[in-house]
C-alpha cells in the first residue's frame, strides 16, 4: 500500500486517521499487518510519533543497529505508514522518516449474504418520531452541537435530522421503519443493528448501563454497556469535538429469529417473530431506551455513520424467503 498514489486515494483518511477495509482490492493489507507486527516497528511508530528523525537518530534513540534500524524502516515505508525524504546534511544526505497516520482502522470483511433474500434500510440517528428523554441529553451533528445541553426540548428541533451523536441519561428514542418485503415473502429473521455506549460525565470505561430495545412495542432484550468510552479520539469522530468527550461505542446486534430474540448470537429472550404484530402496520417501530427500573442507569450515546468508529447509521435488516 503505497497513500501516495491514485488507488491509496480510495481509502478513506482524514488528517491522520486511516481507515481501510481489508478486502478492498486495491490496498496491500498484507504489508499493512507485517509492517505492524514488529516490537521494534510499533517502537519506531511511536518515535515517529512525537518529532521526525534520521535512521541513525531512531537506531541512536530506540539502541538498535543502524542497519536494524534501516531495515525496520523500509518494511513501514513498504507498508505506507512512513515516508522518508532525503535531506542535506554536513556529509552528503540524509534520510528523514515522518510517521504518516495517528490511528488505522481496519474494516474486516461482511460475512456472505444473499442480497436475493436480505434488505437492508439504514435510519439516520436523528430520523426518530417519538422521543422521552432526561439529563443529561444532546444533540451533536458533524459540525457543532444542536441546540441546548441537557436541554429536552432540543430533542424537537428540526436541526435534530441533522445529528450524528444523541445522548441521554433515561428515557427512549423511537424510530419507524417501513415495510419493504416482496409480495408473499416470508421473514426469517429481524436484526437491528448500531454504534452505543454508556452515557457518563465526559467519559468512563467502567460505567454500566442497561441497554434495553423493543419492537413494535414487545421488549426484546437487554444489553448492558460496559461503559462510555472516550480518551482517543473515535476513527471517524469530528476533530471539533473533545477528546474527554465520549468518542465511539461498540457494534451491537439485536436479533429476532422465528424461534428467540439474541444480542451477537447469545440469546436474551424468548421472544420470536410472530410475537411482534408485524402485519398491523405498514412500519415497524424501533424503540431504544434505559428504563427507569433499570439495574444500571448509565445512559447511553448513540453515534451516526459520521461519528465514533462505525460508519453506520442504525440498520434494520430483513432476512426473508421469497
Amino acid at each position: 500500500m503505497n497513500p501516495h498514489n491514485d488507488e491509496a486515494e480510495s481509502n478513506t483518511f482524514a488528517g491522520r486517521k486511516l481507515v481501510i477495509a481489508i478486502d478492498e482490492p486495491s490496498t496491500n493489507v498484507e504489508q499493512l499487518l507485517k509492517g505492524l507486527a514488529s516490537g521494534p516497528r510499533i517502537e519506531i511508530l511511536r518515535y515517529l510519533g512525537g518529532h521526525n528523525g534520521s535512521v541513525n537518530e531512531i537506531a541512536e534513540a530506540l539502541r538498535m543497529p543502524a542497519s536494524t534500524a534501516a531495515l525496520h524502516i523500509n518494511q513501514l515505508e513498504k507498508a505506507g505508514l512512513i515516508r522518508t525524504e532525503l535531506k542535506p546534511a554536513s556529509r552528503g544526505l540524509q534520510k528523514i522518516c515522518v510517521r504518516l497516520f495517528d490511528q488505522v482502522v481496519i474494516t474486516l470483511p461482511a460475512g456472505e449474504l444473499s442480497h436475493e433474500n436480505s434488505l437492508d434500510i439504514s435510519m439516520p440517528i436523528g430520523a426518530y418520531v417519538d422521543c422521552d428523554v432526561a439529563p443529561t441529553c444532546g444533540l451533536a451533528s458533524e459540525h457543532g452541537i444542536i441546540g441546548n445541553l441537557d436541554d429536552p426540548a432540543t430533542f424537537y428541533y428540526p436541526e435534530r435530522l441533522q445529528a450524528q451523536l444523541l445522548w441521554f441519561k433515561v428515557g427512549y428514542i423511537e424510530y419507524r421503519f417501513p415495510k419493504r418485503l416482496p409480495a408473499n415473502a416470508v421473514l426469517d429473521s429481524l436484526q437491528i443493528s448500531f454504534e452505543v455506549c454508556s452515557e457518563a460525565p465526559l467519559h468512563n470505561d467502567d460505567w454500566p448501563s442497561d441497554i434495553t430495545l423493543w419492537i413494535n412495542g414487545v421488549e426484546i432484550g437487554t444489553w448492558t454497556s460496559p461503559g462510555d468510552f472516550g480518551g482517543e479520539r473515535g476513527a471517524l469522530t469530528p476533530d471539533w469535538w473533545e477528546e474527554w468527550n465520549s468518542q465511539f461505542g461498540l457494534l451491537k446486534v439485536w436479533k429476532v429469529t422465528q424461534s428467540a430474540s439474541f444480542v451477537d448470537g447469545i440469546q436474551v429472550s424468548a421472544v420470536a417473530l410472530q410475537d411482534l404484530d408485524l402485519d398491523d402496520h405498514p412500519w415497524i417501530t424501533v424503540r431504544i431506551g434505559i428504563e427507569e427500573d433499570a439495574v444500571n442507569i448509565g445512559g447511553m450515546n448513540i453515534f451516526g455513520s459520521r461519528f465514533g468508529n462505525y460508519p453506520q447509521d442504525i440498520v434494520m435488516r430483513m432476512r426473508f424467503r421469497a
